[in-house]
């Protein structure tokens, strides 16, 4: 019995539980998770030769207290299944995971990317209290100077 193709159960299961995705290749899905804390959370799901590369958009390089950030996430880093916390080369953060593509079942995919959609969104509201305080309360004294809405800054007024 033939293998069925990594990419057919992706797209299968992408088009089941309605994620919007868009395929950038032939091997490479760019799915967009809807989230609570972190509205949307960009992933890249890389089918190649041997395994599936996951790669999920986090925040960009901390203004502040880079080494407590990264703290931070190594220390998260020992509970997270089939995923780790990353930087790039400019220092934004990732998570990144890889899958042998023997194992691409619709059930991993799920507890995948259900892994990146829970921890990104959980992680968001403190790697930005860590990493961007000071530039939340110069938003948080722009916005207050201007009479502008502090709505999306509720979750962070305990830092002004």
């Amino acid at each position: 019995m033939a293998a069925i193709d990594p990419r057919f159960t992706i797209e299968e299961f992408l088009d089941s539980h309605d994620l919007e995705f868009e395929r950038k290749d032939a091997h490479t899905f760019l799915v967009t998770l809807p989230g609570e804390k972190k509205l949307q959370t960009h992933l890249a799901l890389i089918v190649g030769d041997h395994s599936l590369s996951i790669n999920a958009f986090v925040i960009r390089k901390p203004d502040d207290n880079e080494a407590a950030v990264h703290a931070w996430c190594m220390a998260k880093n020992a509970s997270l299944y089939g995923i780790a916390f990353a930087i790039n080369e400019v220092r934004d953060i990732f998570l990144v995971g890889r899958l042998p593509l023997s194992a691409v079942t619709d059930r991993e995919i799920d507890r995948l990317v259900g892994s990146v959609l829970q921890i990104s969104d959980s992680s968001f509201n403190p790697l930005i209290e860590l990493g961007f305080a000071n530039a939340i309360r110069r938003e948080w004294a722009w916005r207050v100077s201007r009479g502008e809405s502090l709505a999306n800054l509720d979750a962070f007024k305990h830092l002004v």
